[in-house]
């Protein structure tokens, strides 16, 4: 097959090094004439995808993979097109679709009869039938469903496992017709290879859901789920604070049986997927009030985090507070919705002057995201925000003048930490 990939992000680039790797033509386009420059000379634009710089090249180096930023060409030589476009939403969860329109008129452009084209970005229930249907009908000339096929099949992968991931989980599949979704099953079924998974209610693969509405809502639905436990996790933490209870051993308690699984609780929900895919089923559906509760309970943790800090060390009125790890989360180079920010807030609020460090930014690239980098002030309180690999090895002599450690991961050693005053969520 030739296909077409629309946009050579983070998750975009690796599935078209996958499809390339069965030995499909691939043609990445991308807007960004600089990732398409360095996509062209093998090389990755992005760091922390493992594996991808050796697969990026040998398809490259093979002429399966060639990057453009004519996507209308590119669409014209394919018979399947995978979009991964970005959709951002604002604080009250509406979308802005404008990046994805442009992509999709572009594409509409390009448009054959017989093509398969598959939207990987989550979107609010039923986008892909009521907005990109009429969009690549009124571009192309060619009806959807008769002249070409239409599904909506989620991205299920987290940055910096991408191709582990995609063999790992069932790829969803949901059509706008039963003709486009099996033809979106073929598709996926010949680019992809799955890990054998007994723990399955069926087979590990490609599922089919049955619409495009039902593939939709599940990406959202999973994604929801996961805020919404975290939510009550760390709702759980709050009330073991206040009656000196560790709800670290509580949450082992009770998954120590089957119908338990609760999550762990935390400083902060980051990355480009569990802060926002809630407030986006929430434009759907503004009466989900457990949604909505569990998205207030964790966008809160933050300042819960710093009032943790000040009921430690007290007054931080002038304070010089450390928060350490800008990444969302430990191992990725990403700061998308980052705790970061608001925990900066929260202490600059509280009277205090916040420094951030990060194993994996220099200061400069701290300081492009308007944080103020640490680079040796003296620092007397310390917030742990990201849960990266090296700060389990943080000692307190790594942090000399420090006196109070809320540790908003429970990722430092206790132990190492004897004689300073520690603090983690719940207990």
């Amino acid at each position: 097959m030739n296909i077409c990939v629309v946009a050579l992000g983070k998750i975009g680039l690796p599935l078209a090094v996958q499809f390339a790797a069965k030995g499909h033509r691939v043609f990445g386009a991308d807007v960004n004439e600089k990732v398409v420059d360095l996509v062209n000379a093998g090389t990755e634009p992005f760091p922390g995808e493992h594996d991808l710089d050796v697969k990026l090249k040998q398809c490259v180096d093979a002429g399966l993979l060639t990057a453009t930023t004519d996507t209308t060409a590119a669409v014209a030589q394919s018979d399947a097109v995978v979009v991964v476009v970005p959709l951002f939403v604002d604080a009250e969860g509406v979308p802005d679709f404008g990046w994805m329109d442009s992509a999709t008129k572009a594409i509409a452009k390009g448009l054959k009869p017989g093509t398969l084209v598959s939207y990987e970005t989550t979107l609010p229930v039923g986008t892909t039938r009521t907005r990109w249907a009429p969009m690549l009908q009124e571009g192309s000339g060619l009806t959807p469903g008769e002249d070409f096929h239409l599904v909506f099949s989620p991205e299920r992968v987290l940055t910096g496992r991408v191709f582990a991931d995609l063999r790992r989980y069932p790829k969803l599949v949901g059509g706008i017709d039963e003709a486009s979704a099996r033809h979106g099953v073929d598709f996926y079924e010949a680019v992809l290879d799955f890990d054998v998974r007994e723990d399955l209610p069926r087979e590990n693969g490609v599922w089919d859901l049955g619409t495009a509405e039902a593939s939709e809502l599940a990406k959202l639905a999973e994604t929801t789920y996961r805020d919404v436990n975290i939510g009550l996790a760390n709702q759980f933490a709050r009330f073991a604070d206040q009656n000196d209870i560790d709800i670290k051993k509580v949450i082992e308690a009770c998954n120590s049986q089957p119908y338990s699984h609760i999550h762990q609780p935390g400083i902060a929900v980051g990355g480009h997927c569990i802060p926002i895919y809630p407030r986006m089923y929430l434009w759907n559906d503004p009466a989900a009030t457990v949604v909505r509760s569990a998205r207030e309970a964790n966008a809160a943790m933050p300042e819960y985090a710093v009032d943790l800090l000040a009921a430690a060390y007290g007054d931080l009125t002038g304070v010089n507070v450390l928060v350490l790890g800008a990444a969302y989360r430990g191992g990725v180079k990403e700061t998308a919705f980052s705790g970061v920010f608001p925990t900066v807030e929260a202490l600059r609020a509280r009277g205090a002057v916040p420094y951030v460090s990060d194993p994996m930014y220099t200061s400069e690239e701290l300081t492009a995201h308007g944080l103020p980098p640490h680079e040796g002030q003296k620092v007397t309180a310390a917030v742990l925000q990201a849960d990266h690999a090296e700060y389990r090895d943080l000692k307190p002599a790594d942090l000399p003048d420090v006196t109070v450690l809320v540790d908003g991961r429970r990722t430092t050693d206790p132990e190492a930490w004897r004689g300073v005053r520690r603090v983690v969520i719940g207990g």
